[in-house]
């Protein structure tokens, strides 16, 4: 294996991506966060990502993780859940709401 690096993702010119903010429960946990999906067509809506049977794992940015049974939420920048934990997922506020 050579010594180059993977480009950064806005090292690829021809790729536009969204942010959209999501709320999933577990059976343990709320956790909101902000999934980067692509902007048009293949993999651009939450359910494609939460849908892909090649992907065991989603990965959130700028997440709060609470538990439902109560007691301090966590502040995390980044989050890789296992989709087979999650019991569901919904939209979550507008990233431009604030």
């Amino acid at each position: 294996m050579s010594g180059e690096q993977l480009p950064s993702e806005g090292e690829f010119p021809g790729m536009e991506h969204r942010q959209e903010r999501i709320r999933i429960e577990t059976e343990r946990h709320r956790i909101e966060g902000v999934m980067t999906l692509a902007r048009d067509g293949y993999r651009s809506r939450v359910s494609d990502v939460l849908n892909a049977s090649e992907r065991d794992f989603i990965t959130l940015t700028e997440v709060t993780v609470s538990p439902i049974e109560g007691g301090p939420p966590e502040l995390h920048r980044y989050l890789t859940l296992a989709r087979r934990h999650i019991v569901f997922a919904v939209a979550g506020p507008d990233l431009a709401d604030g």
